[in-house]
């Protein structure tokens, strides 16, 4: 047997006007989702515990089969285990985001989490400055995937709260900075970066193309060194993942899965969907099981794009579950689900149980009728649970 799960991030949403009362699941054209909804086993996971904050380090830990309650000490831990940025004990990771702040009205705005959907070229001149400018060895930037990038603070501090940028799109970031011990070094920081980048060619050349600059860096998501044990010692099959931003990456790396580069997987709605297929299929020759992670949906949602997000989910229908499906045997079962909601009223994460469809090729249950979207009806089970039932471990 071999299992294919598919991620689409962010995918579940709220019933919109916009979409005479549904959802983006709902009116996107996706026959493979819905046929597998339709004659699988259905239901919605709780992939964020009480208590969590609603994000895909934690919900992605619960797909993976790991209890957050057990495992987690932060997001920006296991970027770094995936970026193979080594820690000791004793310091702490930090993502660094690229992100755009623009004044009005003598405020603070937080204008775009993403610094207008920077590349990974342009973010790694940014990284190298800080590097130059403030790196030493107490401080330490790591250039990730686009915008998402990570600090390491050797012997930091960590106990502190911090905001992800893409939480606050369009609000005033003074309540939102950085509280508690350690957080004046975190502000003294980002504020240097915005210093170092007002007139950086990148910058520069972002602005005569009519693109948002970056204006400096935002701190979060802290947490000290991340450890899981290994998902073949846990479910006995040798795992791979297929994914473009080092937060799966990491958590795949945890896991003991290998997880290869793919040409052309850049997290963003234009990501190379028909690749990461591609590289999937090569993978199942030699795996048991394979994760492909499709970040898309979450960035269309966190922009608030409508259009967007519906063609990323018939994308990753038409150009990943697709292909997997016609061109695998019939020993062969799906699992398709969404991490966590992320509403595009909000534009951000929000914490509920989402849907999940259970396939095996060639087979046939009476599944949802209404095929793969948020009104799926059936059990509810913990991130773990799903995994055993998938896998059909049970006990």
């Amino acid at each position: 047997m071999k299992y294919i799960v598919i991620i689409g991030d962010g995918m579940a949403d709220f019933p919109m006007d916009e979409l005479n009362g549904k959802t983006p699941l709902m009116v996107a054209k996706k026959p493979y989702m819905d046929m597998m909804a339709r004659k699988g086993i259905c239901g919605k996971v709780k992939t964020i515990p009480d208590g969590f904050p609603p994000g895909s380090d934690v919900a992605g830990m619960s797909l993976f089969g790991y209890d957050p309650s057990r495992f987690y000490t932060g997001r920006a831990p296991i970027e770094a285990y995936g970026m193979g940025i080594a820690m000791s004990e004793i310091d702490v990771a930090f993502r660094c985001n690229m992100v755009s702040i623009s004044s009005a009205q003598g405020e603070d705005i937080m204008e775009d989490y993403s610094g207008g959907q920077i590349s990974t070229e342009e973010a790694g001149l940014f990284i190298e400055l800080l590097n130059n400018r403030i790196g030493r060895a107490e401080f330490e930037f790591f250039t990730g995937v686009g915008y998402r990038h990570i600090m390491i603070w050797r012997g930091g501090k960590w106990e502190m709260s911090t905001t992800p940028p893409h939480d606050i799109t369009k609000k005033a970031i003074l309540d939102y900075l950085p509280k508690g011990s350690g957080a004046d070094t975190l502000i003294k920081i980002m504020d240097i970066s915005k210093e170092l980048f007002r007139d950086h060619p990148v910058n520069q050349k972002r602005i005569a193309s009519g693109k948002v600059p970056v204006t400096n860096i935002w701190l979060w998501g802290q947490g000290k060194k991340a450890s899981f044990p290994l998902f073949y010692e846990k479910f006995g099959l040798k795992g791979a993942t297929v994914a473009a931003v080092d937060l799966i990456k990491g958590i795949s790396s945890l896991a003991g899965f290998d997880r290869p580069f793919v040409k052309g997987a850049i997290g963003y709605i234009d990501t190379d969907y028909s690749a990461k297929a591609e590289k999937a299929l090569e993978l199942l020759k030699t795996h048991d099981i394979v994760y492909i992670h499709v970040e898309a949906p979450d960035e269309a949602s966190h922009s608030g794009n409508i259009k967007e997000k519906i063609k990323a989910i018939e994308n990753i229908d038409s150009k990943i579950l697709g292909p997997l499906y016609e061109k695998m045997s019939g020993n062969t079962r799906f699992l398709v689900v969404t991490d966590h909601a992320t509403p595009i009223s909000l534009k951000t994460h929000y914490a509920c149980p989402v849907p999940f469809a259970i396939y095996e090729k060639d087979g046939e249950r009476q599944g949802f009728p209404k095929g793969f979207n948020e009104e799926i009806e059936g059990m509810t089970l913990d991130g773990e649970g799903l995994i055993r039932l998938f896998l059909k471990h049970r006990d």
